[in-house]
């Protein structure tokens, strides 16, 4: 009878703490906190180091500084060609004359302020007027005297022989009046007129004139 008791006793102990049990269990359970506070001098450390550093820049702009320009071809600085515009003709029959032939010096002078050179042969031919084309052949080079620079300062002339054979000399001759010479300086287009009337030839297989290079006078 005691025995029965007492298992009675030990029953209804565990079925009370297992109720305890349960009870716990089935009760609110209480977070545990997850919020960190950092180490104060850390943050102190990290606060100052953004504001002491600069923003990376951006890279400064590729420039490129332009070539300066080529210095612009400068003339030698001496004295250019001798051009008609600048030039007075004139010729001298001092020269003489031999075999039906006459010899004389055609003179260009430089009337211009500025010094030019003479270089090699001019061109020379018969014409009708001052305005008129050339009659006959035009003369022939006289290499003779060889092909020098001749320097003109103002004022001062440079010198060629011109032949000029007499045009009855010749046969075949179509024998045509020339009011005069048109002279054409070395490395020039425009002309001078020297008005001398003379007999030319029209013929252009016949040449009455010939010329040598310019030489100092």
């Amino acid at each position: 009878m005691r025995s029965q008791k007492i298992s009675q006793g030990f029953a209804l102990t565990t079925a009370a703490a297992a109720a305890a049990l349960l009870l716990t269990a089935c009760g609110p359970s209480q977070p545990q906190s997850q919020t960190s506070t950092p180490a104060t001098g850390q943050a102190s450390q990290s606060a100052t180091a953004s504001a002491s550093t600069p923003p990376p820049s951006s890279p400064a702009p590729a420039t490129s500084t332009p070539a300066s320009p080529a210095p612009a071809t400068s003339a030698t600085g001496g004295p250019g060609p001798c051009k008609a515009a600048g030039l007075t003709a004139a010729t001298d029959a001092s020269g003489g004359g031999a075999a039906g032939s006459v010899y004389m010096k055609l003179n260009l002078t430089n009337k211009g302020s500025e010094p030019c050179i003479l270089r090699g042969f001019p061109g020379v031919s018969l014409v009708a007027d001052a305005m008129g084309a050339p009659i006959g052949a035009p003369a022939t080079r006289d290499d003779s005297a060889g092909v020098v620079d001749v320097l003109l300062a103002p004022g001062q002339t440079g010198t060629a022989v011109l032949r000029y054979t007499q045009a009855r000399n010749y046969q075949g001759c179509a024998a045509v009046d020339a009011a005069g010479y048109r002279i054409y300086p070395p490395e020039d287009t425009d002309s001078l007129f020297i008005p001398e009337p003379t007999t030319a030839c029209s013929n252009a297989d016949i040449a009455l004139l010939s010329i040598g290079a310019f030489q100092p006078a």
